[in-house]
């Protein structure tokens, strides 16, 4: 693997998500992770959002999205978010388990893929108010490869439960 200063630089859309446990104080203390990244700076953060689980049981999620810039290739960057992931006590004993941190590569530069471990854009954001109203409010006029213009998938998550919060989550 190449030093990240090596690698030009990409723009990539990480999703945030948190069920258990203090969900401001680890959503912060995740993009503090993310900003010290090598390579990596954290470019926007998204208001935050209440969501009910989709597909799951459990406490509803508060969710972000942030904007990254980054030396780091797409592996190493998921690499490196599953680790921020661990740190906070992130398990999973089955499909869609509640969770401590929920890190998702939604977007790396106009990469698009599908492998095991990681498929850009990833396949669901447009399926899934709590990625896609964080998306649009960072760049309205976001484009990714395979996919349509993002607010024309605005009207297929409109009954999912949601809800903006008055919450800054900047690291402080």
């Amino acid at each position: 693997m190449a030093p990240a200063e090596l690698n030009p630089p990409v723009i990539a859309y990480i999703g945030l998500g948190a069920n258990l446990g203090d969900l401001p104080r680890t959503l912060r203390e995740a993009l503090a992770a993310m900003a010290a990244l090598p390579g990596t700076r954290v470019l926007a953060v998204s208001g935050a959002y209440r969501s009910a689980p989709v597909e799951a049981g459990g406490p509803d999620f508060l969710n972000a999205v942030a904007q990254l810039e980054t030396r780091l290739p797409a592996l190493d960057l998921l690499d490196a978010l599953q680790a921020i992931e661990l740190a906070h006590g992130r398990e999973r004993p089955y499909l869609n388990a509640p969770r401590t941190l929920d890190l998702d590569v939604l977007a790396y530069g106009d990469v698009r893929s599908s492998s095991p471990r990681l498929s850009l854009p990833h396949p669901r954001l447009h399926q899934r108010a709590f990625t896609l109203l964080p998306l649009l409010e960072l760049q309205s006029n976001l484009q990714l490869p395979g996919l349509a213009d993002l607010p024309d998938y605005l009207p297929g998550v409109a009954s999912q439960a949601i809800e903006r919060l008055d919450l800054s989550l900047q690291p402080s």
